[in-house]
């Protein structure tokens, strides 16, 4: 069964990838809000047609919420290791994303200098000049690369109409190296089509792109929660690691989740 969050500040939880995470969901507490519609994605399908126009939290909630858990968790010192922007949907869409992260450097410094900012997003808000800022001001900036063929990425991330990966592999090159790249590999099948990003074809193209955007990091990771479409399957820790071993023999640091 997929989930929603149902609050601005979530957690902690404990991350397979970052830690002790303090999650923040900048868009709605009741649906889903993202310019992809994955899936494989733990918040189920984004919807098509809204009855309601999607509300937001604003910035001075997100500010209030995240001070008052962060004082909170420095009274009961448990300190989160990274607060992670993620939550029900894509959290680069938010108007004042930009102000947010300002926000959150600074209750951060104040209240829990140990902590890393990360972000998770898809990448496709990388053509703003404000989200690009605010992207380079946090310590992790990671993007969702899941394929190198557009085909495949619009079998698997549906995204929007307008989505061109030549743009996105352009703007993911401009962060010089201070990106990191997050792949989700996957069998399976939907809608009568073979779904498999791990053919020797996808790797090598997928492989180029790595040694094009040039990330400090690679996070490797497969399916491991319910998923909204059915027929979808994990791959196994050993080909992950297979995965892996190719790109740190090109040079670039991995972390390989199971």
């Amino acid at each position: 069964m997929t989930f929603l969050f149902d609050q601005i500040i979530f957690g902690p939880v404990k991350s397979r990838r970052l830690g002790v995470s303090l999650g923040v969901n900048l868009l709605p507490t009741d649906s889903k809000v993202c310019s992809f519609d994955c899936i494989y994605c733990e918040c189920g399908w984004t919807p098509k047609k809204r009855e309601k126009k999607a509300v937001l939290p604003t910035r001075q909630q997100v500010r209030q919420q995240m001070e008052e858990k962060l004082t909170e968790m420095a009274l009961s010192h448990e300190l989160p290791d990274v607060i992670t922007f993620a939550g029900n949907g894509e959290p680069t869409l938010h108007p004042e994303f930009e102000g947010i992260m300002d926000d959150t450097i600074e209750l951060r410094n104040r209240l829990s200098p140990g902590a890393k900012i990360a972000v998770l997003s898809n990448a496709t808000m990388l053509h703003k000049a404000s989200v690009i800022r605010a992207l380079l001001k946090v310590e992790d900036n990671i993007q969702k690369l899941d394929s190198a063929f557009e085909e495949t990425i619009r079998r698997i991330d549906c995204p929007a109409s307008n989505f061109k990966l030549k743009d996105v592999v352009e703007n993911l090159k401009s962060f010089n190296g201070k990106v990191i790249i997050q792949t989700l590999f996957l069998h399976g099948s939907f809608r009568g089509e073979i779904i498999d990003n791990t053919t020797e074809e996808e790797l090598s193209e997928w492989l180029k792109l790595i040694a094009e955007i040039k990330p400090s990091q690679v996070m490797i990771y497969t399916i491991d929660r319910d998923t909204p479409a059915t027929g979808l399957g994990k791959v196994n820790l050993e080909e992950l690691q297979q995965i892996a071993e190719r790109v740190k023999e090109m040079g670039f640091e991995v972390q390989v989740s199971g």
